[in-house]
């Protein structure tokens, strides 16, 4: 596989994707239950045009393939891999695969985005303005990992959750450091969880009396807020504070999630978001 990575004048976020890629070719990554011929998606949107970036753990699988496990295809595609390049090994890779690749991740939103997982954590941003769906006010999607994996996150082992946090830890520094992205907004209590591990990030947590989950046993399930900060992730030194938001629902998947607790975690994101981008 080329390498620029001492070439000043190449996009800094080509040279981050190039090392993704390039992780994947070590025999160390196939322990981790990586989808080892579907790229890496460092991030969804473009991290360069938004000062807004929502946060999740990694890639779908149904980013590369059907419900029934078959790669996506032609109209269908999403995001590259080694079929869609017509190579076998990533090492095989050019540097014009490498910009395709790129493409496929900035230009996500104007082409096939998976709409049912986005499309409510969209809606959280209404009140800033900026949207996933806007060329405008763009706003992205980062996840703390690239690498869409076999097994759901809950089903890895916790070395291998452990490993894949660690790998990828420097990446998200790389990718906040050549972007002028200044709030990060986390997704669920795993994604809270998950990167504080990655960053040591130190947060301010707070109930939320109006995000409790009503159950029939009559036990709520209780809301929390977080607020932070970082400056530096592995050692990457981002040149900036970049604020940290997030709540402890997971908007798409946790079990009970009404429209008034949405709609309240949507007011205060905008309420956080005007005092942070004023």
């Amino acid at each position: 596989m080329f390498t620029f990575e001492q070439d000043k004048s190449k996009n800094p976020q080509l040279i981050i994707l190039a090392r993704m890629i390039q992780e994947l070719s070590y025999e160390s990554s196939k322990q981790l239950e990586i989808i080892e011929w579907a790229a890496p998606i460092p991030y969804f949107g473009d991290p360069s045009k938004a000062s807004i970036a929502t946060v999740g753990l990694n890639p779908s699988n149904r980013e590369f393939v059907s419900s029934d496990g078959l790669e996506l295809m032609e109209n269908d595609r999403r995001f590259h891999t080694l079929h869609s390049l017509s190579i076998d090994n990533w090492k095989n890779l050019t540097e014009i695969q490498l910009g395709l690749i790129h493409s496929s991740c900035t230009e996500y939103f104007f082409r096939n985005p998976y709409d049912g997982w986005f499309k409510p954590l969209d809606l959280l941003l209404k009140g800033t303005n900026d949207s996933f769906y806007s060329s405008l006010f763009h706003a992205c999607h980062l996840d703390l990992i690239p690498y869409a994996t076999a097994k759901k996150w809950a089903f890895l082992t916790s070395k291998q959750r452990e490993t894949l946090i660690r790998i990828s830890a420097e990446f998200l520094g790389g990718v906040l450091k050549y972007s002028p992205i200044k709030l990060l907004i986390l997704n669920g209590k795993t994604v809270i969880e998950s990167f504080e591990k990655a960053t040591q990030t130190v947060f301010t947590k707070e109930t939320v009396e109006d995000w409790a989950l009503p159950r029939k046993t009559g036990i709520e399930i209780k809301g929390f807020s977080y607020q932070g900060k970082i400056s530096k992730i592995s050692g990457i030194d981002i040149g900036r504070d970049v604020h940290i938001l997030g709540y402890n629902h997971n908007i798409q998947s946790s079990y009970g999630v009404t429209s008034s607790v949405r709609s309240s975690i949507q007011k205060w994101i905008t309420s956080k978001a005007r005092e942070i981008l004023k």
